[in-house]
């Protein structure tokens, strides 16, 4: 069976974009990238909530477009995130339009139990802290794959905020990056 998992940079205060929803604050050079990319390695089906869903929709099919002005990686993620199959779970929209893209309306804990019995590689929510907290409180997520930022923001969108209960994690494994960066995958223990 497939898991979800969480993918999310977040600050040591635990914050995961500042007061103006900016993620300028994150460390993402090559060595970030390329630890991003093993992650991205296990990814079935990227997950997403309605508002990351929207600025990444607006964004990687304009790299597509002008493949001339991309770096080289950028155009490699903008091609495959274009054609993996992908959700987005928003009781707001009326329909997604992104290419091979599914929307989830309701009935979220039962839909999700029919992706993870899917064949494939992992159900993998990148950023959306408001479906996160609600995958939390569903008890939905079963790993965490956080990029923990040597920065503290004091400010801005926690990455979980009044959980209905505790999460209790079992670290899987940490790697330090050289900006400071720590990669922390854990298991959500059941």
């Amino acid at each position: 069976m497939r898991k979800v998992v969480l993918f999310m940079h977040v600050s040591l205060d635990n914050y995961v974009c500042d007061v103006n929803g900016g993620l300028g604050w994150i460390s993402y050079d090559k060595e970030l990238q390329d630890y991003a990319g093993k992650i991205v390695d296990t990814v079935g089906m990227p997950v997403y909530g309605r508002t990351t869903y929207d600025m990444m929709a607006g964004y990687w099919p304009t790299v597509l477009e002008k493949p001339e002005t991309a770096s080289e990686h950028s155009l490699h993620h903008a091609r495959w995130v274009q054609e993996i199959p992908k959700v987005v779970f928003s009781t707001t929209m009326e329909k997604a339009e992104w290419h091979n893209t599914r929307l989830i309306k309701d009935n979220i804990a039962e839909e999700v139990q029919k992706l993870k019995a899917e064949p494939g590689k992992d159900l993998v929510i990148f950023g959306s802290p408001g479906l996160a907290q609600s995958f939390a409180d569903l008890d939905l997520i079963d790993e965490l794959q956080l990029t923990i930022q040597p920065v503290c923001l004091g400010a801005g969108t926690r990455m979980f905020k009044d959980l209905k209960t505790p999460m209790k994690l079992k670290m899987l494994r940490s790697t330090q990056l050289n900006s400071g960066v720590i990669g922390a995958h854990y298991e959500v223990v059941r």
